[in-house]
C-alpha cells in the first residue's frame, strides 16, 4: 500500500487502542491468493450469467442484423463494454474443458480454505481492520490500459466476496493533495450491526 494510506491505517489503529480495543496478530496464509481466485470465480460466473443476454429476451438488442446469428453478435458486440467482453472471455476460459479442473475447480477448493480461515480468524477477534484499497482514487482512464493494476486496487475488497462476509468502508483521512483515504471493517456473517456502530463511532469521535 501507498505510505500515506498505510499513515492513515495506522493512526486509526491508534485511535481504537486509546479507546479499549485490543489488537490480535492473526495469520491467513492463502489471503494472498485471494486477488487470482476472485477474478477466476468472478468471470466465470459473469460468462455463464451473461450467456442469456441474447438481444431478444434479455440485453440491449442490436441494430442493423440480418439474422439470428447476427443478432446473438450485434446485440452482445454493442451492449456489452470492453471490460464486460473481457471478463467473459476469461470465464469461458476457465470454464473450458481443458482448463477447468486446472483453473475453476481450483479456484472454488481456494474459496472453501478462506472461508474456513475468516471462520478461525473470527473465534479470536470481533472485527478485522484493513485499507479499502492500497492507493487513493486514480485519474479517470488513467489506468485504462493497464489492467492489471486496475485488478490489484482489488486486493484488500475481494476477501470478503469470496468468503461471504459483510464489510464497509469509511473515510480515514486524505493523503497529501487532499484525496481521501478508506479504512475498511470486516465482519464474521451477521455483524452487520457491529460494523455500522463501528463505523459510526469512529466517524463520530474522529470527523473523518
Amino acid at each position: 500500500m501507498d505510505a500515506d494510506v498505510k499513515e492513515k491505517i495506522d493512526e486509526a489503529i491508534e485511535f481504537f487502542k486509546t479507546q479499549g480495543a485490543e489488537f490480535v496478530e492473526l495469520s491467513m496464509p492463502n489471503i494472498s491468493n485471494a486477488l487470482a481466485c476472485y477474478y477466476i470465480l468472478s468471470s466465470a460466473e459473469a460468462a455463464s450469467n451473461l450467456a442469456r443476454f441474447d438481444g431478444i429476451k434479455y440485453g440491449v438488442r442490436g441494430e442493423g442484423y440480418a439474422n439470428l446469428n447476427d443478432l446473438y453478435v450485434k446485440s452482445r458486440t454493442q451492449g456489452f463494454g470492453k471490460e464486460v467482453k473481457r471478463r467473459i472471455m476469461l470465464g469461458n476460459y476457465v470454464l473450458s474443458s481443458g482448463y477447468f479442473d486446472a483453473y475453476y475447480n481450483k479456484g472454488k477448493a481456494l474459496q472453501r480454505l478462506l472461508i474456513k480461515q475468516f471462520n478461525d480468524v473470527f473465534k479470536s477477534c470481533d472485527l478485522v481492520i484493513s485499507p479499502t484499497s492500497p492507493t487513493v482514487a486514480f485519474k479517470i482512464g488513467e489506468k485504462a490500459n493497464d489492467n492489471l493494476s486496475m485488478y490489484l486496487s482489488d486486493i484488500y475488497t475481494v476477501p470478503v466476496n469470496i468468503a461471504e462476509l459483510p464489510a464497509l468502508s469509511i473515510p480515514c483521512g486524505k493523503n497529501k493533495i487532499g484525496l481521501p483515504i478508506g479504512l475498511q471493517f470486516i465482519g464474521p456473517k451477521f455483524s452487520e450491526p457491529l460494523l455500522f456502530n463501528t463505523a459510526d463511532y469512529f466517524e463520530q469521535k474522529c470527523g473523518k
